[in-house]
């Protein structure tokens, strides 16, 4: 089973680590990191990088696609060959997937058109004047097609994906050996629950990076995936 997973630069860390941890434990499974070239592919913060081991040309037809999301999916989703690579790659995938902004490259690739999908809630907007029906939950399905809110989601996400793949005993073993048991020390992980000043915060600081003109969703201290 060929499970890829694009990158590209300022993407965010956890949104291909989270999926990359589960799927990799999937039966038969084989993880690779793409890029446009082979190399390192640098993070959001600049200060991580993941190894591209293949290009995006060297790995045409997988099983399994992953995109993360991140603040250099602005870029991405200007066109070039990873929407070009994404399109072919999806026609013949199993599951095309995504986590937080990443479901904004597979709507600048045309994948969600008419489709119901998820992202950060920052990015709803941008979600459906992609062609997407939002949907605020956590992991979406809609035929091959699934999508998982912001960063931490990719982890649920896949762990979704791996039940459908390999069933609920394989998929629950994965979390199981994870030890994927979250206890957050706050009840801020979604704008219903946060405190309203702290949403307020978060949603100024995005309005701030996107006068500022940098390529990113929000600001520094905010999630970027």
């Amino acid at each position: 089973m060929k499970i890829a997973i694009p990158l590209y630069e300022r993407f965010t860390a956890l949104d291909a680590i989270g999926p990359y941890e589960v799927l990799s434990r999937l039966p038969g499974a084989s993880v690779t990191f793409l890029g446009r070239r082979c190399g390192p592919v640098h993070t959001d913060n600049g200060m991580l990088a993941l190894l591209a081991e293949r290009t995006l040309a060297e790995l045409p037809d997988p099983d399994i696609v992953v995109v993360p999301g991140g603040p250099g999916e602005v870029v991405e989703r200007g066109g070039g060959e990873l929407l070009e690579w994404l399109r072919g790659a999806a026609r013949g995938a199993s599951w095309t997937t995504s986590v937080c902004t990443g479901s904004l490259i597979l709507g600048a690739a045309g994948l969600l058109d008419g489709r119901r999908a998820t992202t950060h809630w920052l990015a709803f907007e941008q979600l459906g004047a992609l062609g997407a029906v939002p949907v605020r939950e956590r992991v979406v399905f809609d035929g091959d097609i699934v999508t998982a809110a912001g960063v931490s989601a990719g982890i649920d996400m896949a762990l979704a994906l791996a039940a459908r793949v390999a069933g609920e005993q394989v998929a629950q073993a994965i979390q199981l050996g994870i030890e994927y048991a979250p206890e957050p020390p706050f009840a801020a992980g979604d704008p219903d629950t946060a405190p309203p000043e702290v949403v307020e915060l978060l949603r100024e600081r995005s309005r701030f990076a996107r006068e500022d003109g940098q390529v990113r969703g929000v600001s520094a201290a905010a999630p970027s995936g």
